[in-house]
């Protein structure tokens, strides 16, 4: 299928905005994030964002279910071991990955999407209870293990494992506060060989840099956000001209507003 130079266009820029919503969600939280800083950092103009994402909610949505997208995560499922690396890998992630970060709290902001989307939780602790079900065929695991009901403890077990690291060292700790989780998880769910297989003392785990406990914007409650610079409001008369210009692009590409969104959702979250 050739993609015509639009259509290029089209996914260009929702890239680029729900990019931009990513780094002001990370920094401010849902409720801080103004629509203008978010188009200023797209360099793009109100109607082309609005054509993409009908509001900041869904914008937001967005950013939380796609949050995944930057990491390399395993194609297939390989058992005990590579889950507890995949989930080291996620705490080194979350100290640089930006979309990750933003989609992780936008996932804990009771202001933001999840009140009305939580499926991001279900398809993280699906992709956990596919490597327990393998680990357990592999006999790594105990058969009085019930593999869902872990994979959702450890969901939850893990994001509250990195919000408490946020607040205590910007997440700078948060791999080693990881390998803590599992030397008191893997006793209750492995069998001695998984054991054997899982030596935490083996796997690569970054050292924390001796630095003061950060205290950044991401790290605090959300604050009070400027009426003025946030929320939907409708291009006004400087961007008119552009945004009607920019949304007649991306509509001759055949997008619509979420159209793209759906198609960059992780499988198990689409609808």
């Amino acid at each position: 299928m050739v993609v015509r130079p639009r259509q290029e266009r089209a996914v260009r820029t929702r890239e680029a905005i729900l990019r931009a919503a990513a780094e002001v969600f990370d920094e401010t939280g849902y409720e801080g994030a103004g629509i203008a800083r978010i188009l200023a950092k797209a360099g793009v103009t109100q109607g082309a964002m609005y054509f993409h994402f009908a509001s900041k909610a869904e914008l937001a949505r967005a950013v939380m279910l796609e949050q995944a997208a930057d990491v390399s995560l395993p194609d297939h499922p390989a058992g005990l071991r590579q889950l507890v690396e995949v989930t080291l890998m996620l705490a080194e992630e979350l100290r640089t990955n930006v979309l990750l970060r933003a989609g992780v709290r936008l996932a804990v902001d009771p202001s933001g999407p999840v009140h009305e989307d939580n499926s991001i939780y279900g398809w993280w602790a699906e992709r956990f209870r596919l490597e327990l079900q393998l680990a357990a065929e592999q006999g790594d695991v105990r058969p009085d293990v019930d593999a869902e009901e872990f994979a959702q403890t450890l969901v939850g077990a893990f994001t509250g494992t990195q919000i408490l690291s946020q607040m205590t060292s910007g997440r700078a700790d948060l791999p080693r506060r990881i390998v803590g989780l599992w030397r008191y998880l893997l006793p209750g769910i492995a069998t001695p060989e998984g054991l054997s297989r899982v030596v935490l003392a083996d796997l690569d785990v970054p050292a924390v840099p001796a630095v003061p406990a950060v205290s950044d914007a991401s790290a605090v409650p959300d604050v009070p956000v400027d009426p003025s610079t946030s929320g939907g409001a409708p291009a006004d008369a400087s961007t008119g001209a552009d945004a009607g210009a920019d949304a007649r692009a991306d509509a001759s590409a055949g997008t619509g507003a979420g159209a793209g969104a759906a198609a960059d959702l992780p499988e198990a979250v689409r609808g």
